[in-house]
């Protein structure tokens, strides 16, 4: 990919603020990144101090004009041990990256797959609880219900993408596919009341099913 104009500046700039400090500076999503949304940017330093980032805060605005998304900092040490916490979002950015300066952050790095299973199974445990707590906090009625689901939505689209990269098969097939295609779009009471019970049922099996895996 070609470094943008922006990138560049954003790289100049960096190693003017931290000097030998400085260690990588990374674009990623540079593929899988909807058109016209800022480039995130991903920034190892050896260290972060206070004045650190309150010198990235008085230029933030400059880089987001540009176009960039406000860069991830880590310090050197971070990285590798974050690797398990956030498995998903940083093998993410080691999937679909590039270089722009410095060290390769990556080299010798492989997220572990019992990592990833955890982190679904997190992500599906709390979808499936914050359904059945925003279904009790509806009351029972049938328009709060609706706004429930519309906003379940986002998360269970990033939940099934999640299982897909974890088991290359995408739970997207009937009510999961329905709710995950509504994008936030309004949905009738009537729909609402006729989803919900399959859509909490389904959610279950699919938590139920990620568990499993771990004990395979």
């Amino acid at each position: 990919m070609p470094i943008s104009d922006a990138v560049t500046a954003l790289d100049r700039e960096l190693r003017e603020m931290f000097g030998d400090r400085l260690r990588s500076v990374v674009a990623y999503a540079v593929t899988d990144r909807a058109p016209n949304t800022p480039q995130p940017m991903l920034v190892i330093v050896e260290a972060l101090t206070p004045a650190d980032l309150r010198d990235c805060a008085a230029h933030v605005a400059h880089w987001q004009d540009a176009g960039l998304a406000t860069p991830l900092f880590l310090e050197t040490a971070e990285f590798p041990r974050s690797l398990d916490v956030f498995p998903f979002e940083f093998g993410a950015i080691i999937a679909d990256h590039v270089l722009v300066s410095g060290d390769n952050p990556f080299e010798g790095l492989q997220i572990d797959m019992a990592d990833l299973r955890r982190a679904c199974e997190v992500q599906a445990r709390s979808h499936l609880l914050h359904l059945r707590e925003g279904y009790i906090e509806t009351q029972g009625r049938s328009d709060a219900l609706a706004a429930l689901i519309a906003r379940s939505s986002g998360p269970l689209s990033a939940l099934l993408s999640s299982v897909a990269r974890l088991k290359g098969t995408r739970f997207a097939a009937g009510v999961l596919g329905e709710v995950a295609s509504l994008n936030g779009k309004e949905l009738s009471s009537e729909a609402a009341r006729r989803l919900f019970p399959e859509y909490l049922s389904a959610v279950e099996h699919l938590t139920n099913e990620i568990d499993r895996w771990g004990r395979v």
